[in-house]
């Protein structure tokens, strides 16, 4: 599998708490998130709330943020490369 296809395999699966879980774990404020991933805090805060977030351009712009900081979403969790 190539690892576009494995991200997106993962990331589809995420749920809003594992990215609040990556955000702390990688010691950011949602507001550090919106203005990384360029969008507003109220999207941040739901994505972070809903049970499975939308796959939208504003869900791949956060993880691409949190992995950046060095976060890595894996199956059922998230840890710190």
């Amino acid at each position: 599998m190539q690892a576009g296809a494995k991200m997106q395999v993962v990331t589809a699966g995420l749920t809003g708490r594992q990215l609040a879980a990556a955000r702390v774990l990688a010691g950011l404020r949602q507001s550090d998130i919106a203005a990384a991933a360029g969008c507003s805090l109220p999207t941040i805060k739901r994505l972070e709330t809903a049970p499975r977030p939308k796959l939208s351009e504003s869900f791949a712009a956060v993880v691409r943020v949190l992995e950046a900081a060095g976060v890595e979403f894996i199956e059922r969790g998230v840890r710190l490369r």
